[in-house]
């Protein structure tokens, strides 16, 4: 019976092993994929988000061509905008769930554009959509681009093209993965060899149990008749000596076996000695042990290798094992809330970017490509500083902007140009280095974020609690009245606590950084006197300071406590004039009035201009807080001969 059921176990086994394997031979592709047919070619392909969502699962595009083929996604709206002077291939979803393609002409949305060719006139035809800030990630590759494990979420579009000059690659694939998952192959396959396992037991016993009832078993002699004793004196000479035997030779049955003689045994018919005997019953057992291990070692290996070969879709799924994220805390965006001009990982990348092409300006004294990415005071503080390395060659670069600690991020929400976005970054490399404060614009769809104002932050400012990243925030109008000081009046109102001290109405306004700053101000115009008096020039030259707001608008956004980030420029403004007309202005030793005046004295004097970028948080009005001081920036901006 037992072989039976080892039979029944065999046959079990083979069915369930075989199940599992079909499972994992016989799946079918494990994608679907879709082409788009271009049939009229143009520079760019625009692919709607719900064209990659057609089916659920990650998205996969795959596009091929000759050359580098370039594609990115973002904001749909932004794309639109992007390509509002271009012709292009706008692919869509048609009412059957197919796709449709529509070619739309640059001349088409012409009047609607606004700024088509961008703020440096730029003509539309052969704009490179490469290194462009308004896409969320891009990516480039030769002859073949495959953008996958994407999942564009709503509001978001693909974009293809080469340079913007040749018509876009035509042969575009979109794929999605099918599920080949096989959750009972792992199962079957382990259930398989453990029956199998259980085949070979049940065998093994039952050749055991064979071995130890097989024949044939020889039977004993039956009982013999009863023999009476025999009289040998009757008997003739020759018998009774053949009975007797010789005379020395005992009639008993024999000596007594000694101790040393072994036992024997009759075992079919031979006398075996049982100590052998014994032996060969081990032997016996140890070669079927040996046997069975043989046996039951390729089945184990089998069911391990079975196991072993079985990925993560060959087993059942019984839930995410991995730990909930804690819930944070919740915020609630405004009714008609626009989105923010840029996410948290895009404003990162721009922030790199421009530090690295400020970097290399800086090294080059390059001020056409640092007016790529800088403008407004950043960029006239560059300017000054080029042309002072210049002739000054031992002047110090000036630092890079740190990307290392991105601690802020705080986007404009909306839909509409210019966008303007604040960032706060520090090294993480080098503690000495003060954290960075900076604004940057991007002025339309075609131009990159440049930055207008930057300024370090002081080790003992206190950065306001703002809006997250994901959010955004808003400007605030110039002429705003809900804060403490309107944004326009901020700058001219620093300026007068600067001229006038605590004589200035605004005085009690500012906290003890702004105060102090002001202080330092008013010493570093003290020490100028000073220089003048201490020269002997005191009674043939006179000193007059003013400090007052730049044209450049400031720029205000809101925090979360109704006040808001203002960034201001102001100029502090030095002049140097004889008193008479028969006295010179020499420059002495300053050999930064020489190298930007190409002079070395004025008969009618010398003025000096500093640039100063300031950040303050200004609070909402009826709040007993002061105007804090984030953080401050001078640079020389210009020295100039009065004629």
């Amino acid at each position: 019976m037992r072989f039976v059921w080892a039979v029944v176990a065999f046959v079990l086994a083979a069915v369930l092993i075989g199940a599992g394997i079909a499972q994992r031979t016989f799946v079918g592709p494990d994608s679907q994929q879709t082409p788009v047919e271009i049939e009229e070619p143009a520079p760019f392909v625009l692919l709607d988000g719900d064209v990659l969502r057609t089916n659920p699962g990650v998205q996969t595009l795959i596009v091929r061509g000759q050359g580098d083929i370039f594609g990115s996604y973002g904001r749909t709206a932004d794309m639109e905008a992007w390509l509002a002077d271009s012709d292009y291939n706008h692919v869509t979803v048609d009412d059957d769930g197919g796709f449709a393609v529509e070619h739309v002409s640059a001349a088409e949305d012409a009047d609607e554009a606004d700024g088509g060719a961008g703020e440096d006139g730029e003509a539309a035809t052969g704009r490179d959509p490469r290194g462009s800030d308004l896409w969320l990630d891009s990516f480039e590759k030769e002859n073949r681009l495959v953008a996958d494990n994407m999942q564009l979420p709503e509001g978001t579009s693909m974009l293809v093209a080469y340079d913007g000059t040749q018509d876009a690659p035509d042969d575009i694939v979109i794929s999605w993965p099918l599920d080949t998952s096989t959750p009972l192959a792992g199962p079957l396959m382990v259930a398989g060899g453990i029956v199998l396992l259980i085949g070979l037991v049940l065998y093994v016993l039952g050749i055991r149990h064979q071995r130890r009832g097989r024949g044939p078993r020889r039977k004993g002699p039956g009982p013999l008749p009863a023999t009476e004793p025999i009289d040998i004196a009757v008997l003739p000479p020759e018998e009774r000596a053949a009975i007797e035997g010789p005379a020395d030779t005992p009639t008993s049955a024999g000596p007594a076996p000694s101790a040393d003689t072994p036992d024997t045994a009759i075992e079919d018919g031979e006398i075996v000695d049982p100590k052998e005997n014994d032996s060969k019953t081990s032997m016996r057992a140890k070669s079927t042990a040996r046997r069975r291990r043989l046996l039951t070692i390729p089945a184990l290996g089998l069911t391990a290798l079975l196991a072993a070969g079985c990925s993560a879709d060959s087993w059942p799924q019984f839930g995410d094992a991995s730990a909930s994220p804690s819930p944070s805390p919740t915020v609630i965006a405004p009714e008609n809330q626009k989105p923010p001009a840029v996410t948290e990982s895009q404003a990162k990348r721009i922030l790199k970017s421009v530090s690295d092409t400020v970097v290399e300006a800086d090294t080059a004294l390059d001020l056409d490509l640092a007016s790529t990415r800088l403008a407004g005071p950043a960029l006239a503080a560059r300017t000054t500083e080029y042309a002072l390395r210049t002739k000054l060659t031992d002047m110090a670069v000036p630092a890079a902007i740190p990307t290392d600690d991105v601690e802020v991020v705080l986007p404009e929400a909306t839909d509409a140009w210019p966008r303007t976005v604040l960032m706060l970054a520090k090294s993480k490399g080098d503690d000495t280095e003060p954290p960075v404060v900076l604004m940057m614009t991007q002025a339309d769809p075609w131009s990159n974020y440049k930055v207008s104002n930057m300024a370090e932050m002081s080790a003992d400012a206190v950065f306001p609690d703002v809006a997250a990243a994901w959010l955004g925030t808003s400007l605030v109008p110039s002429d705003s009245a809900f804060l403490t000081l309107p944004p326009a009046e901020l700058a001219p109102a620093f300026a007068d606590v600067v001229d006038s001290g605590e004589k200035s109405e605004f005085y009690g306004l500012f906290d003890d950084l702004a105060l102090n700053l002001a202080t330092s101000i008013t010493d570093s115009r003290q020490a100028v006197v000073k220089g003048l008096a201490d020269k002997g020039a005191a009674k043939t030259s006179k000193a007059a300071f003013d400090m007052a707001p730049t044209t450049d608008e400031p720029i205000s956004m809101t925090t979360l406590d109704s006040g808001a980030i203002v960034a201001v420029s102001l100029t502090d403004t030095e002049t140097v004039t004889p008193v008479s007309s028969d006295v010179v202005i020499r420059f002495g030793d300053n050999a930064q009035a020489k190298a930007l005046t190409g002079a070395t004295e004025s008969a009618k004097g010398v003025e000096t201009t500093y640039e100063f970028q300031l950040f303050f948080s200004v609070p909402a009005q009826g709040s007993t807080e002061q105007i804090r001081l984030l953080a401050v920036h001078q640079d020389l901006l210009s020295v100039k001969v009065i004629k």
